[in-house]
């Protein structure tokens, strides 16, 4: 069964213009040809999976959980190891727990590593309680990154407290919408206009939600 992107067909609500239109038909066209490219034999050599879940607990508060695994097919020779590590088995499987309030401040954060290439990995998850207290706003992969780069602790943590962030994002935005749309909060629209290529002042969308603060292509 094939799935259809919910987003392609214009809604009554979206108004989408007939430039819009070809364009993403042209989009359609050009994807369905590079598909057509994984015909040729392809063997994988490994897998890497980042699961992102967002959880609300009893406290009010809210959990971010995040799991990366890498996964190899063929056997891996690990320094200071003389057993290759066997195919199959995650030489990676990481469990970040990430836990914020509605406006993003982290009360907690921890790692629970179980499986690394190394046993000495395990030492980083105690890198991690320097972020707690800070919160998740412009600057946050900054801060995470001189926090934890480099060998100050895990890269693979490092990397996820990126995703993680902006899935505490996604799951607070029915909270994050409500607060945006109340009318004494016109700083939260106007921040959110030009955010991403949909909210670009230019485009459809911000004409149709907030026709003021809607720039037309033409306007200098």
């Amino acid at each position: 069964m094939s799935l259809q992107h919910r987003a392609i067909e214009p809604s009554e609500d979206e108004t989408i213009s007939s430039a819009g239109l070809e364009l993403e038909q042209k989009i359609k066209q050009q994807i369905a040809e590079k598909n057509k490219t994984k015909a040729a034999r392809r063997r994988m050599m490994h897998r890497r999976t980042l699961t992102l879940q967002f959880y609300e607990l009893e406290n009010g508060l809210f959990e971010i959980e995040g799991r990366l695994r890498d996964i190899k097919t063929d056997p891996f020779k690990r320094v200071l190891y003389q057993e290759p590590w066997p195919p199959g088995e995650p030489i990676h499987d990481i469990k970040v727990h990430l836990i914020v309030d509605r406006d993003m401040l982290v009360h907690d954060l921890w790692a629970d590593m179980q499986a690394t290439p190394f046993r000495l990995c395990l030492q980083a998850q105690a890198t991690l309680t320097p972020l707690i207290g800070r919160r998740i706003a412009k600057g946050w992969n900054k801060a995470v990154r001189d926090t934890l780069g480099g060998s100050q602790s895990c890269t693979h943590i490092m990397e996820m407290l990126g995703p993680m962030a902006t899935t505490a994002f996604q799951g607070l935005a029915p909270q994050r919408m409500e607060d945006m749309n109340r009318p004494e909060n016109e700083h939260l629209r106007v921040g959110k206009v030009d955010s991403c290529f949909t909210y670009g002042a230019q485009r459809t969308v911000v004409a149709q939600i907030w026709p003021h603060l809607h720039k037309p292509e033409n306007d200098n």
